[in-house]
């Protein structure tokens, strides 16, 4: 497998280990071109799913057809003790991860009058919740590896301006970029990075329910982003070059904000 030269390797005599991410909800979307990305960048990619498994293998698949490799962990980010559990296993098993992208999420979209409690209760759980699900057993194995690491979040546009029919995605995304700040504080001397990404509007399913047209006016650039460029961004706050960026909040939306 080819190697680029921003990739940390570790040797032991003529063993080589290869930096190895976590990427959550990579089974689609965002988190799957995130996924395919590093591994083109010579990343051992750790790819997560909560229930489709078959398309988290056929993202592997696709990862080992271009000479990469990972693994596939299942399990539910909103879920506390299901995901301490797997995550410790993995790095008891493997190793701590250079990285992290804390990608998953979903929307339960509505006007404030007409959220219903679940509404409310599984997007604030799935999203803001599971950036603590996740992080929390992951934090102090990557502090204990003593060399530099990577977290990155993704958070939204409406994290930072609101949406109509969005307060439930607004409030947990901003949450996300509170989180994300504070984190790289407490962990920027242990020259582990914490940035965020907050896309615009991406290709990707979940979209599939925007007015496309109303939208589009009011992004300077007159298209959607493809989720292959928050994947480029995303490699990029993973490698060397970005060592000196950390509790940053970086837009990826075509002008919109």
């Amino acid at each position: 497998m080819a190697i680029s030269h921003d990739d940390f390797h570790s040797r032991t005599g003529s063993q080589v280990m290869t930096k190895s991410v976590l990427v959550t909800g990579s089974s689609r979307g965002i988190g799957k071109a995130i996924a395919l990305r590093l591994a083109k960048e010579g990343y051992q990619v750790v790819l997560h799913c909560r229930n489709n498994q078959e398309a988290a293998e056929q993202t592997l698949a696709e990862i080992r057809t271009t000479g990469g490799d990972g693994r596939i962990l299942r399990f539910d980010i909103s879920d506390r003790s299901q995901s301490a559990q797997v995550l410790q296993q993995d790095i008891e098993a493997n190793e701590a991860y250079y990285g992290v992208i804390c990608n998953a999420g979903l929307a339960r979209d509505a006007a404030f009058p007409a959220l219903t409690e679940a509404d409310w209760d599984d997007v604030i759980h799935t999203n803001l919740d599971g950036f603590y699900n996740v992080l929390h057993p992951i934090v102090m194995p990557m502090v204990r590896r003593r060399s530099p690491g990577r977290i990155i979040t993704l958070s939204s546009v409406s994290g930072l301006m609101g949406n109509r029919g969005q307060v439930n995605y607004s409030a947990a995304k901003a949450g996300i970029i509170g989180a994300s700040k504070a984190l790289a504080v407490e962990l920027a001397k242990r020259k582990i990075t914490v940035n965020c990404v907050a896309p615009g509007l991406i290709e990707t399913e979940m979209v599939e329910q925007v007015q496309l047209d109303e939208a589009l006016k009011m992004i300077p650039l007159r298209r959607m982003g493809k989720a292959e460029e928050v994947a480029g961004l995303v490699s990029y706050l993973c490698s060397d070059d970005a060592a000196y960026i950390t509790r940053q909040v970086i837009s990826i939306n075509g002008g919109m904000l």
